[in-house]
């Protein structure tokens, strides 16, 4: 069967009906609600041609669906983390972005050159695809919606579900400037040509310039929504959800238009608006309208990646590719991340829940999708190992978030103050 524009109203129903349905079915099960639409696309895959989604060849739609997901993902993550950034309180995320990813990048990038015979621009990308933990697949290891009103902020009770949501906010966007390192060596030349150019721009300048833009419009936009002086203006009076959109796709694209990290951009306005006003009710509902949107987008995306993978994705999957998504997921990030967290003030099994449940996802397949122009030769063999250690990835951690989070939550102390 073709998936021609008729069939694909089919899929895209199925998908929504399904979404509705399946995340209230597998509740009591250690089933998590992406493993079951990555299942249901590679049953679909089987029966279907493939061919006008696959990734390899079409890798602007992937890019494009990629990067609107993940842009949206970045803004409910930042709505929903109550704990004002401090160097304090986000020391347990500092040591997670600062140590851990590097460690992982530099490992993922010698087990491509070394196991699987890559040139060292392509195991620097596989390094820099994999890096970044993802906020669109992670729910269950992630804080829940934000705090309203005078009870506990729902990150003060819980480091583990903080650490991990506000690493994936932040490595999202610090993952780019290893992408773009790649794809200059890529291009030729000799390191002395780009290295430091790209340490100015890249590593500083595009970073600096998003926190710029995105504290200077969540600034703007939450006084405008809580204290502006026309009335009308005072969106969270009306309860107007419209505008978490309106900020994600607006901040996003006017960082990229001055060539700013919008992913940066993003999640640090969503941080800010967070702060402009924190206990008012209308967090919640800008919240709960971009997790709606989130959630449809990620439906589609994670089947259509499923059909991808039994329509021929893994047709150029090799022994040493599966084994580096394997280590990557039961190795290599619990090692870098439990030594990253050496000296955090937490109990050994929350640093080990915070060291092993780095999720690979859709952040992985915007970044390959990004680069994937440059790196024509080894596309198929970089595609087919990304989509191989996300499928590891979801079935690994789908299956042990529900019972190793509620397991934490009932032997869990309660939490000292680690807001300032």
């Amino acid at each position: 069967m073709t998936l021609d524009g008729d069939s694909l109203y089919l899929v895209a129903g199925i998908a929504l009906l399904a979404g509705a349905v399946l995340p209230r079915l597998l509740a009591d099960y250690a089933v998590s609600g992406p493993m079951a639409f990555v299942a249901a696309g590679l049953l679909l895959g089987a029966v279907v041609d493939a061919s006008p989604i696959d990734p390899v060849v079409h890798y602007e739609y992937a890019e494009r669906l990629a990067e609107v997901t993940v842009i949206v993902a970045l803004m409910g993550v930042g709505l929903a983390i109550d704990r004002p950034v401090s160097l304090r309180g986000w020391r347990t995320t500092r040591r997670l972005i600062v140590l851990a990813m590097p460690l992982c990048i530099i490992s993922v990038a010698a087990l491509g050159w070394g196991l699987a015979g890559l040139a060292p621009a392509s195991a620097l990308l596989l390094g820099a695809v994999l890096s970044p933990t993802d906020p669109v697949l992670a729910s269950e290891v992630q804080v829940g919606a934000p705090s309203t009103g005078d009870e506990a902020t729902n990150d003060e009770q819980d480091e583990v579900r903080f650490a991990l949501t506000s690493e994936a906010g932040l490595n999202d966007s610090l993952a780019f400037p290893f992408v773009s390192a790649a794809v200059l060596m890529a291009a030729g030349g000799a390191s002395s040509q780009w290295l430091p150019e790209w340490v100015a721009w890249d590593l500083l300048g595009k970073i600096a310039l998003g926190v710029v833009i995105g504290w200077g419009s969540g600034w703007l936009l939450g006084r405008m929504s809580f204290t502006a002086p026309v009335p009308s203006l005072r969106l969270a009076d009306y309860g107007e959800p419209m505008l978490g959109l309106a900020m994600t796709l607006g901040v996003y694209g006017l960082a990229e238009l001055v060539h700013g990290n919008g992913f940066v951009a993003v999640f640090v306005a969503a941080l800010t608006i967070r702060n402009t006003e924190r206990r008012h009710a209308y967090h919640f509902e800008l919240h709960h309208f971009i997790e709606q949107f989130e959630r449809i987008l990620t439906w589609v995306l994670l089947l259509l990646l499923g059909v991808a993978m039994s329509g021929g994705l893994f047709e150029s999957l090799t022994w040493s590719g599966a084994l580096i998504g394997v280590l990557l997921v039961l190795v290599v990030r619990p090692l870098f991340g439990l030594l990253s967290l050496v000296g955090v003030p937490a109990p050994r099994r929350e640093r080990i829940a915070m060291a092993a449940f780095g999720v690979r996802g859709v952040s992985s397949v915007f970044y390959l999708a990004f680069a994937s122009g440059s790196f024509l030769p080894d596309l198929a063999w970089l595609w087919a190992t990304v989509g191989f250690t996300i499928l590891f990835s979801v079935i690994v951690h789908g299956v042990a978030a529900t019972p190793v989070m509620r397991a934490l939550s009932d032997r869990r102390v309660p939490a000292t103050d680690v807001r300032d």
